[in-house]
């Protein structure tokens, strides 16, 4: 679309007296308003036929009856218009359609603002200094509200029939609820497609951990048309391995080594917990499971009279903790850790950051549905080496993926 010649705007600026960026805002807002004018006056010409007051062309029996006013919202504020009728009451206006009295495109602002995080004192304020428009609390949640159907259409849309990869994760938020402020916990399932592409895969909000929640979870992806899971990587959520034994009884469980170590230093000394960090490397590096074993042994030797705790965890879990030992290093680097989610946890935060109760569950949802609207929306790059990835992935588990590729 090309510009206004150079010596239209300066006729323009010197016309309309300009020397302020006010003096323009005001300029264009007049503008726009006769603009908006001319352009119903114009539509009702095409739709009769004929122009005012040419009754040389006129073939029909319709004909023009006065104008009725009708206040509109738009980006530059609010704009009082006459619409102009005809005797018949046929003509719908298109740049003014019939029971619209907001032509800005403001509810999209709206939904935008709110899904940045930005409280609704934040989106007044703003929308009130850009546009002139006033719009209240009650008025913010409405326009949100508009979303709901989307979000539900969302949360239950159909999956690929694999992921090689899905992490699953808590994030914990206030939530008021019957009178009283409760912590409330919305649980998020990420995937890999077998194109190497982060998916976030729904958001569940408000259950209590269990082996039944997560069996509940697990049985929509399946009735979402996810048939096949290779690996989940999980932090140690409460019932999931049951669940998942039930659901998806072929996939492999990996708990998140990362937070398998925040745990155990919860049990050593601050003076002792470098030391211990250092020596727990020869764990989780090791080549294969044995030696990986036969090292958690040795550690027990040194620190297991002083720190029993830290080093009774991995052993009970051991099951959970080690299937990533006999993949290559470009699927351990993936599945090790639940770094991934985390990171999608983090801006979350950013956005809820302003919030520090919200007044319902569907508050919650309607922002971080927002937020990940958007965070997927940037991811467009498949996961690192992901060519060299799925050839390895081929190699142990090619019999369930060679169906969908």
């Amino acid at each position: 679309m090309s510009t206004m010649p150079k010596e239209v705007l300066r006729k323009m600026i010197t016309e309309g007296n300009l020397k302020t960026a006010d003096d323009l805002h005001s300029y264009l807002k007049n503008m726009f308003k006769d603009a908006l004018q001319e352009m119903l006056e114009a539509e009702l010409d095409i739709e009769l036929g004929y122009s005012k007051g040419d009754k040389k062309n006129k073939n029909t029996d319709n004909r023009r009856n006065g104008h009725s006013e009708k206040n509109v919202k738009t980006k530059y504020g609010e704009m009082n218009l006459k619409i102009p009728r005809d005797r018949k009451g046929e003509f719908e206006p298109v740049v003014v359609p019939k029971n619209t009295r907001n032509i800005s495109g403001i509810e999209d602002k709206v939904i935008s603002l709110y899904g940045r995080g930005m409280s609704t004192r934040d989106i007044y304020n703003q929308l009130y200094e850009i546009y002139g428009i006033e719009l209240s609390a009650d008025m913010v949640s409405k326009i949100t509200d508009k979303i709901i159907p989307e979000i539900k259409q969302w949360q239950n849309r159909p999956l690929e029939p694999l992921y090689p990869f899905v992490f699953m994760d808590a994030i914990h938020f206030s939530v008021r609820e019957d009178g009283q402020i409760k912590k409330k916990a919305a649980y998020v399932v990420l995937g890999i497609t077998l194109d190497g592409f982060k998916d976030i895969l729904g958001i569940w909000i408000g259950e209590s951990e269990s082996s039944k929640f997560w069996l509940g979870v697990l049985n929509e992806l399946k009735n979402r048309g996810l048939k096949d899971i290779l690996i989940f990587s999980v932090d140690g959520l409460t019932g999931f391995k049951e669940a998942v034994q039930a659901a998806y009884p072929k996939a492999e469980i990996q708990r998140c080594i990362i937070h398998q170590l925040r745990n155990s230093f919860k049990y050593v000394s601050y003076k002792h917990r470098k030391e211990f960090a250092k020596d727990f490397k020869a764990v989780y590096k090791a080549v294969n499971e044995k030696s990986a074993y036969e090292n958690l042994n040795d550690l027990k030797e040194k620190w297991g009279e002083k720190y029993p705790f830290a080093l009774k965890s991995w052993e009970m879990n051991w099951d959970v903790l080690s299937p990533f030992f006999k993949y290559p290093e470009e699927i351990r680097r993936i599945m090790y850790t639940t770094n991934i989610i985390e990171s999608l946890h983090r801006q979350f935060r950013k956005v809820t950051k302003t919030k520090s109760v919200f007044p319902h569950d569907q508050s919650l949802e309607k922002i971080l549905y927002l937020s990940s609207r958007n965070i997927m929306k940037k991811w467009t790059q498949r996961q690192r080496d992901w060519d060299l990835v799925l050839n390895q992935l081929l190699v142990f588990f090619e019999d369930r993926i060679k169906p969908y590729i």
